[in-house]
């Protein structure tokens, strides 16, 4: 039974008070919510196409951007895709209760350290109804309830999966209102939302650098940050053409408006000449604009000039940023000034080169001779992922269930007291 709540900090006590029982769920309860959230998924999928259609109508008129637009929008297979991932996340081990450490105290009391859900999780994100589902299903596998506030570019097509999972909760017994959004009270309610300290107890945001670090600025709630995704490839001198040309054309073009698509290529000065030419013709044959600097320039006619902004850019579109750097120490130092610690990759045959790329680089995810594509929750088997943190504490990288929870020390005596 759902309760009616006239205020954006009514639906945060709600969600407070269904955290409570959402956190003694069992294990088969929670996978049982979900698997009855996917099946509501599948069968709203035509009303859910249908809202997201108007948004993506209206959305379009107000001049939002191709790459917004793109993740804004849901057709039938992403619809599919979304129920998929739940069922996914239905089928992870319950992240609550696992014992993290345990010792015993020479004066004979037992001590257990194991993971407990956070109790009430945040999200404010903008033009991403896949993170509606994502972050309400890791919530819930990980004994949470959660706010959302998903943006007013999405707000029919948010409003019509909070109904479908709100709907499939009811119908299975669990408190449906631990599935809140603050949707319709707009920027007062992310404001709400951000002040809730004491109810919310984390709060995570998904979006542009601007909506992050607003979040982290404004909010009281304590935050998990994620950020901006300026991703580098580094072309070797010992990097193999179909590699470095499969590699960097799948970072990019695969799908462009996503934060683990590279923004900048450096190709060793080595390797330029035997690089360079192909990768930027691989690169134009699927659409995508060169910003390159005066070296590449220099391979192509078509390649527009880089001015010092496109190093910082996170372009969300079929543009790249290429450099030509005279070696590894280079290539380091570039990423170390630009990068914003999200992914890096290298495509090398050198052991050594390999080793002290992945020591040396102060990113979440670092990789060699793989596609920054796979920085995912999806991907690294979470089922989906609350976001990519790319913070130090707490948390790193694509974030699961087990970023959703905390910890509590349990102790047992037998009348013990301390001298």
């Amino acid at each position: 039974m759902t309760t009616t709540a006239t205020t954006a900090r009514e639906r945060m006590l709600l969600a407070q008070s269904a955290a409570r029982t959402i956190g003694l769920l069992g294990d088969a309860e929670k996978r049982d919510a979900l698997l009855a959230i996917a099946e509501a998924i599948d069968e709203a999928a035509a009303e859910i196409v249908a809202a997201n259609g108007e948004d993506l109508e209206r959305s379009s008129a107000s001049g939002l951007s191709i790459a917004l637009q793109d993740r804004l929008r849901l057709d039938e297979p992403r619809v599919a895709a979304l129920a998929a991932a739940v069922r996914d996340i239905a089928a992870l081990p319950d992240p609550v209760g696992r014992v993290l450490d345990e010792r015993t105290l020479p004066n004979g009391v037992e001590l257990t350290k194991v993971s407990v859900p956070f109790g009430v999780v945040g999200s404010i994100y903008e033009a991403r109804p896949n993170v509606t589902v994502d972050i309400a299903a890791l919530a819930l596998r990980s004994g949470n309830a959660v706010v959302l506030r998903g943006g007013s570019a999405a707000e029919l097509t948010n409003a019509a999966l909070v109904r479908a999972m709100r709907g499939a909760l009811a119908a299975r017994g669990v408190d449906p209102e631990a599935i809140q959004t603050v949707d319709e009270f707009g920027r007062e309610g992310a404001r709400e939302l951000m002040q809730a300290r004491g109810i919310v107890d984390v709060l995570v945001p998904r979006g542009s650098a601007q909506l992050i670090e607003t979040v982290v600025t404004e909010s009281s709630v304590p935050v998990i940050e994620t950020g901006a995704g300026v991703v580098h490839i580094v072309l070797d001198e010992s990097a193999p053409l179909d590699w470095a040309r499969d590699i960097v054309v799948n970072a990019k073009v695969q799908r462009p408006s996503v934060c683990n698509s590279v923004e900048t290529v450096l190709v060793h000065r080595a390797a330029a000449q035997r690089l360079v030419p192909p990768v930027v013709a691989a690169l134009r044959e699927h659409g995508v604009t060169v910003h390159g600097d005066p070296d590449v320039v220099g391979f192509d006619a078509a390649v527009v000039a880089a001015t010092e902004e496109d190093w910082s850019t996170e372009y969300l579109s079929l543009d790249v940023a290429m450099r030509v750097v005279d070696d590894l120490d280079q290539a380091l130092a570039h990423i170390r000034r630009y990068s914003t610690h999200h992914t890096e990759s290298i495509i090398t045959q050198d052991a050594a080169n390999t080793e002290r790329f992945l020591a040396e680089v102060d990113s979440a995810v670092v990789m060699v001779n793989t596609s920054t594509r796979f920085t995912d929750g999806g991907e690294f088997g979470f089922g989906a992922e609350v976001g990519i943190s790319t913070q130090k504490l707490h948390a790193r990288g694509p974030m699961g269930l087990a970023e959703l929870t905390s910890t509590k020390w349990l102790a047992r005596g037998f009348g013990q007291v301390r001298s």
